[in-house]
């Protein structure tokens, strides 16, 4: 049974994901601190982590792992002591990774520690400071707009202090140590589709195929901060680099929009071809974008720079700074749909099929058609006659495999689904018509 052929539960699954991410949404995440941590806690109740930490001041490629973060309280009233704003009601009310401050600041000198957005008046907006000491209060431009005294009360209390970076990863294993990897970033606040769709989305198939008989690729799932998550983790595991054969950046999967997929940066990969296979065959033209790879991003910049160059592209519904709730109080758990997010788990279950069915195969009878009606292959199949798809799958399966054309390939020129070729190359095999390429020799037949 395939991960996409298990009994669907989408209405409870995704009812499942949304209770999740409205339980983590709360929470003030940053690239390191006590919210991270707690994310990574509740992460761990849902399925296996391994939990690394890399200290302060620790050289990771060409970064340098920062102090750690952590904020109490943030406060700005006016000179009758009104609070205007308030960390306490919407962790987005600070700058990420404000540094403390307390005083009295007069209203034009405020004016430099004040982020907001003049044209969505009644949102705020998410901003950080990870590298650059400063502080500063994001609130509504109509907020902004209504500060009329001479001058306010800053009361900032954060710590910035030598703490640790932490990720977490789930390892599923398979009969082999081929990775499948998967990056889900869990640093950003109280943002739900950027990106705690992703995470809910990420435990959901990480259980769907923890869940499966068996396995040929060993499943890596890192749950780390942005950037600089991604590149601690790269300079960890060096040397084990090269058992990734494919992977996918996992953010944005849960508002209304199409599944949009960026492209590894150089290919066509494996990972490229499955999604697009599986995007083609069960979408349709039209109802989803495929775009090519920019080094700008999620983290895929990271595992596709140049030096590692890892066969990893990005899978969302609708892409980063294309949706007006993007980095906003505006992207909330009323953007996040339940029945979107149980579909994301869908196709990227869909994926994780089509990667797991995927060989070259060896025609053991290339001289001419091989006789299928002697081998029981036209005969009807539960009471019905062999659909002419299913026909031409076995006679495209048997004309391409060569040894190195693999079933995706086969999918793509055949302009047939995948599930089609993979289920003709089942059969070919079972009529010993077809034998297993890293096991035959090309041109072998008998």
């Amino acid at each position: 049974m395939t991960v996409a052929d298990l009994p669907s539960e989408n209405h409870a699954r995704g009812a499942r994901m949304h209770a999740l991410i409205t339980e983590l949404y709360p929470i003030c995440r940053s690239i390191t601190g006590d919210g991270l941590r707690r994310t990574l806690n509740r992460i761990g109740q849902e399925i296996e982590l391994q939990r690394t930490q890399i200290p302060s001041g620790t050289p990771v490629l060409d970064w340098t792992i920062p102090d750690e973060w952590n904020i109490e309280s943030a406060q700005l009233r006016d000179t009758s002591g009104q609070v205007v704003v308030d960390f306490a009601d919407h962790s987005l009310h600070v700058l990420n990774y404000s540094e403390p401050w307390s005083g009295t600041i007069s209203r034009s000198e405020l004016d430099d520690h004040l982020f907001s957005l003049p044209d969505q008046p009644y949102a705020i907006p998410y901003r950080t400071s990870y590298y650059q000491r400063q502080w500063g209060f994001c609130l509504s431009h109509a907020t902004r707009l209504s500060l009329a005294d001479d001058h306010y009360e800053v009361d900032l209390r954060s710590r910035l202090e030598p703490g640790h970076l932490d990720y977490g990863e789930c390892i599923v294993p398979g009969s082999t140590t081929d990775e499948i990897l998967f990056s889900i970033h869990c640093c950003h606040p109280s943002l739900a589709n950027d990106n705690l769709s992703g995470i809910s989305v990420a435990i959901e198939l990480a259980k769907l195929i923890a869940d499966r008989s068996s396995r040929r690729y060993t499943y890596r799932f890192i749950f780390a901060p942005g950037t600089i998550g991604a590149i601690a983790w790269l300079d960890q595991n060096r040397e084990t680099l090269g058992r990734i054969k494919a992977g996918l950046v996992l953010t944005n999967l849960g508002d209304e929009g199409p599944f949009h997929y960026k492209l590894a940066r150089t290919g066509p990969t494996i990972i490229d071809r499955a999604v697009g296979e599986v995007l083609r065959d069960v979408d349709g033209e039209g109802e989803y974008e495929i775009r090519p790879y920019q080094p700008y991003g999620y983290d895929e910049r990271q595992y596709c720079s140049p030096g590692f160059d890892l066969p990893v592209g990005r899978f969302t519904r609708t892409p980063w700074g294309e949706y007006p709730e993007y980095h906003t109080s505006g992207d909330n758990l009323s953007l996040v749909r339940p029945e979107r997010l149980a579909d994301s788990v869908d196709r990227l279950a869909q994926i994780v099929d089509a990667l797991e069915q995927n060989r070259r195969y060896i025609n053991r009878e290339p001289y001419g058609e091989p006789q299928l009606g002697r081998r029981g292959l036209y005969e009807p199949v539960g009471g019905q006659p062999l659909a002419p798809e299913d026909r031409m799958a076995m006679l495209w399966v048997l004309d391409r495999s060569d040894g190195a054309t693999d079933l995706l390939e086969i999918a793509d020129q055949a302009d047939l689904p995948f599930a089609a070729i993979a289920a003709a190359a089942s059969r070919l095999e079972a009529a010993e018509l077809l034998g297993p390429a890293d096991t035959e020799d090309k041109g072998n037949s008998d």
